[in-house]
C-alpha cells in the first residue's frame, strides 16, 4: 500500500465526518473498513479528532461535531497554497466563506466554504498535515463527488477558484473534473501511471481527474435535496460491504449495481452520512 506523498494545490486532499456519537462511529467504520483510530486532539481537549489509519497510514477522520443536532455528511478538503487567498477567490467567484480561515493547531489552516449552488467544502492549507497518506486502495478514499443542481454555475466557480475543467465520460452523465497537469505531477511519483491507465482503457484525460460532478436532475433525486459534496471509498466487494453496512447498523440507499466498468452501491452510516462504495472492474 503506497504512501501518497502530499497533494499539489487545487487537489482534494482530505475527508472527515462528525457524527454525534464518536465512539459509535469509530466502531461502525472500523468494522466496515478495518480502520484503526488515533486521537489527534490534546488529551485535555473537550473534542476529539479520531484519525483513521490503514497499515499505519492516515486515510480519513471522525471528529466531534460542533453542533450535535446538525445533519451529518462527509466533508471534502481541497488543498490550497493559502487559505486566506483562496477564501478571497471563493468570494470573488460568487461562493460563500462560512467559517474562517483559521489555524488548526500546527496541522494547517482551513476555511469552510460553499459554492454558488450551495455545496459546502473546506479549504486546506497544509502545515504539519498534508492530507491522506493512502488513497484508492481497498478501504480508503477513492473520489469526492460534487452533486449539483446547476452544473454550469459550479463548473464556472471551480474553474475560477481552482483551475478545474470539466469533461464528459461515455458511460454516465457524470463529468470528470480535471486539474490540467495533475497527471504529470502523479507520473513523476509513479512513472508507470500512464501506461497502467492506458492498459485499463480509461477515458482520455483521466490522469488529470481530481473529482467527479454529478448533475442533480428532476426525478433523479428528491426535489428538496440540496447540492452537496459526498465521497466514494474503494472496496474489493461492494455487495459484501453493502451487507456489512446493514449488519453494523447503517443502511443501503442504492443496492449494488454496475455503472460502466464500476460496481458500486450507495450506503449510509447510522447517523445518515451517505457515501459510495466502489470497485473498478474493467
Amino acid at each position: 500500500m503506497a504512501d501518497h506523498e502530499g497533494f499539489p494545490p487545487g487537489v482534494p486532499c482530505w475527508i472527515d465526518v462528525a457524527p454525534p456519537d464518536t465512539d459509535g462511529a469509530t466502531a461502525f467504520y472500523g468494522g466496515l473498513f478495518g480502520w484503526e483510530f488515533e486521537n489527534r486532539m490534546p488529551a485535555d481537549a473537550d473534542a476529539r479528532y479520531m484519525v483513521a489509519r490503514l497499515d499505519g497510514l492516515d486515510v480519513a477522520a471522525i471528529g466531534t461535531p460542533p453542533d450535535p443536532a446538525a445533519p451529518v455528511a462527509w466533508a471534502t478538503y481541497i488543498g490550497v497554497a493559502s487559505a486566506d487567498e483562496s477564501a478571497t477567490a471563493v468570494r470573488a467567484a460568487g461562493g460563500t466563506v462560512l467559517t474562517g480561515p483559521f489555524d488548526v493547531m500546527d496541522a494547517g489552516r482551513m476555511a469552510v466554504c460553499a459554492d454558488p449552488t450551495g455545496a459546502a467544502f473546506n479549504l486546506w492549507q497544509p502545515g504539519r498535515t498534508r492530507g491522506a497518506q493512502v488513497v484508492n486502495a481497498p478501504g480508503s478514499w477513492n473520489w469526492s463527488n460534487l452533486n449539483t443542481r446547476d452544473p454550469h454555475a459550479a463548473i464556472s466557480f471551480y474553474d475560477a477558484v481552482f483551475g478545474w475543467l470539466a469533461a464528459p465520460v461515455e458511460f454516465d452523465d457524470a463529468l470528470m473534473l480535471q486539474l490540467p497537469g495533475y497527471g504529470d505531477w502523479l507520473a513523476e511519483r509513479d512513472p508507470n501511471l500512464r501506461e497502467r491507465h492506458a492498459a485499463l482503457g480509461v477515458p482520455a484525460g483521466f490522469s488529470d481527474i481530481v473529482a467527479w460532478l454529478q448533475p442533480m436532475t428532476s426525478g433523479s433525486v428528491p426535489d428538496d435535496a440540496p447540492s452537496h459534496w459526498d465521497v466514494t471509498f474503494a472496496v474489493d466487494d461492494p455487495d459484501a460491504l453493502a451487507a456489512r453496512v446493514t449488519d453494523l447498523g447503517g443502511s443501503v440507499v442504492t443496492e449494488p449495481l454496475d455503472v460502466g466498468p464500476v460496481r458500486m452501491a450507495v450506503v449510509a452510516d447510522p447517523w445518515g452520512a451517505a457515501f459510495t462504495i466502489s470497485h473498478y472492474a474493467p
